[in-house]
């Protein structure tokens, strides 16, 4: 912590200060029950393994996480890792711009902030409202909406927590961007 910057810092405690209610969100998802099905999974899937030339798409690299044993990428999990995935990176893509440019220019105006938020919110809006249908459609999904929105939020913290990691080990400089991701996924903070 002492290394940390101040503002990564401040969020850093703010995770410690959230403890109590990330240990109760957890206890809650031990209450999910098994539901929907488990399959291949991409493992890594975000907005660097998704190229479009032209009028094509392509997943690349589905190799899984590399922090990850060849075990684990090879075991079959809920189709919801790579959607948590994704919507992780959505939310990198915003806040990684928003810090780059404050880091440029200083304090930002809230109406930068509340600009990057609602992207942000719109393309994971339209990524779900484009995925559920066929996923639904497809059988793979928990049943109920509640059982879909319970794992998925797992899910994200999943992701997040390994971002934690991630950051600390290689690029303390980010670690802000998934502290106050598992922040906002757990009420604790709001982004703007």
């Amino acid at each position: 912590m002492p290394s940390l910057p101040p503002d990564i810092r401040r969020d850093a405690f703010d995770l410690l200060a959230a403890k109590a209610t990330l240990l109760d969100r957890l206890d809650a998802a031990r209450a999910l029950g098994a539901s929907g099905r488990k399959t291949r999974i991409h493992g890594d899937y975000h907005l660097g393994q998704v190229l479009v030339a032209q009028d094509d798409v392509m997943i690349i690299d589905f190799e899984g996480e590399p922090g990850r044993t060849i075990e684990e990428r090879r075991r079959k999990s809920s189709p919801l890792r790579d959607v948590a995935g994704m919507l992780r990176s959505l939310d990198y893509a915003s806040f990684a711009a928003v810090d780059r440019l404050k880091s440029r220019v200083g304090d930002l105006p809230d109406h930068v902030l509340r600009s990057a938020a609602r992207w942000r919110e719109r393309t994971e809006h339209d990524f779900l409202a484009a995925y559920w249908p066929i996923a639904e459609a497809a059988g793979f999904l928990p049943a109920s909406e509640e059982g879909r929105r319970d794992l998925l939020e797992l899910f994200l913290l999943h992701k997040a927590f390994y971002e934690v990691k991630y950051e600390a080990a290689n690029r303390p400089a980010w670690l802000s961007i998934p502290i106050r991701g598992i922040l906002e996924i757990v009420g604790t903070k709001e982004v703007v």
